[in-house]
């Protein structure tokens, strides 16, 4: 028995994504897949910011008061382009230049559809596995998370965003991607100003999932619904844990909620 505040599963990519969930041990995922357990809420949540206890969980697991205040919860962590940290500026100006005022890489990455998207320096495969993508390449490095937000906005005028998470779950991928040719079509339809940060790194990272099977159909839980989850892990994608019934839980989205892991 395992207990204490959900976080973002630790990712590794092998042959396979290797995932760590850190309660009050760390508990790697991967070995409980093919097994009945059980995922307890005790009705608590804590602010990851503060570590204070909330009522509701705001954002990435903030109590109101930091997800208002605190660096980590800034608009520009959603919308780059709105970020002042090469400027000096921002909610903490020395949080923002240390982590925002830094490379950033502009990034394809493919499932059902094409995405693109933004992610500090260090966070490549990792931002790719949160999102449960099946590949990615790195477009563009950028100095900073401002001209990669830049850069994001005029792409979104040939591909998405977002991540269609039911799709993702259930595994559906065009296989005709190639991120390589998608990367570099691109190049010739962009402005110079915003062509000068693209990288000639054309690596396409692969990424498989520790997934029995997919489900065809997927119903969301919630603890705030279902304090009490338990049922027979098949696998585990994105940030979701996916049950053999096609129950899945998102643990992201219940960031600080306190809960006590069995099997």
């Amino acid at each position: 028995m395992f207990t204490g505040p959900l976080s973002k599963m630790k990712v590794e990519l092998h042959d396979e994504v290797q995932y760590t969930l850190r309660l009050s041990s760390d508990l790697c995922v991967n070995d409980f897949i093919g097994t009945v357990i059980s995922l307890n809420w005790n009705g608590k949540i804590t602010c990851t910011a503060c570590g204070k206890n909330t009522k509701k969980s705001f954002g990435d697991g903030f109590c109101y008061t930091c997800f208002v205040s605190a660096p980590e919860a800034t608009e520009c962590t959603i919308r780059p382009e709105l970020c002042r940290a090469h400027l000096g500026e921002g909610r903490d100006p020395v949080w923002e230049n240390t982590h925002h005022n830094v490379p950033h890489f502009v990034y394809l990455a493919a499932s059902d559809t094409v995405k693109v998207g933004v992610t500090r320096a260090g966070q490549i495969p990792t931002r790719w596995i949160d999102q449960g993508a099946k590949a990615g390449i790195r477009l563009a490095e950028t100095p900073n998370r401002y001209e990669a937000g830049r850069l994001e906005v005029a792409l979104k005028a040939f591909f998405t965003d977002k991540t269609n998470w039911q799709r993702m779950l259930k595994n559906e991928l065009d296989s005709s991607i190639d991120l390589v040719e998608e990367k570099w079509n691109l190049h010739d339809q962009l402005p110079s100003d915003l062509t000068e940060f693209f990288t000639e790194d054309d690596e396409v990272i692969e990424i498989n999932y520790p997934v029995l099977s997919y489900p065809e159909k997927v119903k969301s839980l919630s603890f705030d619904k279902t304090p009490n989850i338990e049922g027979k892990l098949v696998g585990v994608k994105g940030q979701y844990l996916i049950f053999e019934n096609g129950d899945v839980l998102n643990l992201r989205k219940h960031t600080g909620y306190v809960v006590t892991f069995e099997v």
